[in-house]
C-alpha cells in the first residue's frame, strides 16, 4: 500500500511528459499501479470482513469446548491468525476422529489436520477467529487464571450439556472399573463396579463440569480438590448412555 505522497510524486513525473516505464523504473512502482492512480489518487478503504457470530453447529461446539478446556490451546501465527490445537492420546483413535470432525464443523475454513507426536496426536486448525470462539484463551496455564464462559457459550452448554460433558471426559476424564471387598455369607468377596473420574487442576473448570452434571441429574462427589467421581449406579448408567468410555 503506497501513501498519498508517493502517488502524487509519481503522477507529477508523468505530468512532466515522462513515460510510465521511466517513472516506474525511478519510483519502483508498477506501471499498472501508476495508471490506476491517474483515475483515482486516494486508496480504496480497506474492508474488514465481519467477525463470525456463535458457531452454527452448537452440538459440535459444546463437545469441542470441553476438549479445549481439557487438552486444548491457542497460539498466534507469526504472520497473523491463530492455531487451535487439541492433544489426543494415540490410545483413543475414535476420540481423535471425533475431535477432527468437531473442529471441521466449527472452523470457519472447514479444514484441519493432524500432527503426530510421541504418544499423542495434535488435531490442528488455523483461523484468525479462534480467540473469538474460545475467549478463555489467554497467557499462562488455564489453572492459573480465571476461566468463565461467556453468556453465549453458557447458552450453548445449557442446550447441549451432554456434548460438553463428553468433551471434558474425553479430554481429562475416564471410565474405570473399581473394586472393593465385602463379607457375603461369612466370606470376604471381591466386588467390582464401574466409575467415572474427571481430573483437572482448575477449580473453575471443575465447577463448569459439576454444574453440567447437576443439570442432567448426575450425582457426583469431590474426591479431592482436583478429582470428581461419579459412582452411583443410576448416575453411571446415565453417563454410559450419553458419554461412555473413550474409544
Amino acid at each position: 500500500m503506497y501513501d498519498v505522497g508517493t502517488r502524487e510524486r509519481a503522477l507529477a513525473l508523468v505530468a512532466q511528459g515522462r513515460s510510465l516505464n521511466s517513472v516506474s523504473r525511478e519510483t519502483g512502482v508498477s506501471r499498472a499501479a501508476i495508471r490506476s492512480w491517474q483515475s483515482r489518487l486516494e486508496p480504496l478503504p480497506r474492508i474488514t470482513p465481519p467477525a463470525p457470530g456463535p458457531p452454527a453447529d452448537q452440538r459440535a461446539y459444546a463437545y469441542l469446548l470441553g476438549l479445549y478446556l481439557g487438552d486444548g490451546c491457542i497460539s498466534a501465527h507469526p504472520r497473523g491468525g491463530h492455531y487451535l490445537r487439541i492433544a489426543c492420546a494415540n490410545s483413543w483413535p475414535g476420540l481423535i476422529d471425533a475431535c477432527e470432525a468437531a473442529m471441521r464443523a466449527i472452523s470457519p475454513t472447514g479444514r484441519c489436520y493432524r500432527v503426530q507426536a510421541e504418544g499423542y496426536v495434535s488435531v490442528v486448525g488455523y483461523s484468525k477467529h479462534w480467540p473469538l470462539f474460545f475467549p478463555q484463551h489467554g497467557p499462562g496455564k488455564k489453572h492459573e487464571r480465571h476461566i468463565a464462559l461467556e453468556p453465549w457459550q453458557q447458552a450453548i452448554v445449557d442446550g447441549h450439556p451432554w456434548e460438553f460433558i463428553q468433551g471434558l471426559i474425553h479430554s481429562d476424564g475416564c471410565r474405570i472399573t473399581n473394586w472393593t471387598t465385602r463379607i457375603v455369607g461369612g466370606q470376604r468377596k471381591r466386588y467390582e463396579y464401574p466409575r467415572y473420574f474427571f481430573t483437572n487442576l482448575s477449580a473453575d473448570i471443575i465447577r463448569l463440569f459439576t454444574a453440567a452434571l447437576d443439570q442432567v441429574g448426575v450425582e457426583w462427589k469431590k474426591a479431592n480438590t482436583r478429582n470428581i467421581s461419579v459412582a452411583r449406579k443410576a448416575s453411571v448408567a446415565l453417563m454410559d448412555a450419553h458419554v461412555g468410555p473413550k474409544y
